[in-house]
């Protein structure tokens, strides 16, 4: 796909939602790029964050973010709305994020773990 077609199909993620749905998806990426090199590969429902592989995916909400997190293991947290496990040793746990504040030390750790395991 074409850089400015991959760009606009980015941007229409953002496209009728909340200025906090932005502002939490900016806070969102610049903590996982603090991990190292972050690629956004935008989907047509989602946002997928790639390190070698998706570790992180992003879908947008009017006024929140459903952040997708990859793990090895299940989390246990009244954050995480939703756990599925996807194979013996993969599990993918969903996170409601609708503000920036939200991005915090629990997400990071979280986060840092599934990049790690897409490296």
């Amino acid at each position: 796909m074409p850089f400015d077609e991959k760009g606009d199909l980015l941007a229409s993620h953002f496209h009728g939602r909340t200025p906090n749905v932005q502002a939490t998806y900016d806070a969102l990426l610049a903590l996982a790029r603090t991990f190292g090199s972050v690629h956004e590969d935008p989907k047509k429902t989602s946002i997928h964050l790639v390190r070698r592989t998706a570790f992180a995916g992003v879908a947008t909400r009017k006024e929140a973010l459903i952040l997708t997190v990859k793990a090895d293991t299940h989390l246990a947290s009244p954050r995480i709305g939703k756990s599925e496990q996807t194979s013996k040793s993969r599990w993918h746990h969903e996170i409601r994020l609708t503000a920036p504040q939200e991005v915090d030390d629990e997400l990071r750790h979280w986060l840092e773990r599934a990049y790690e395991l897409s490296g």
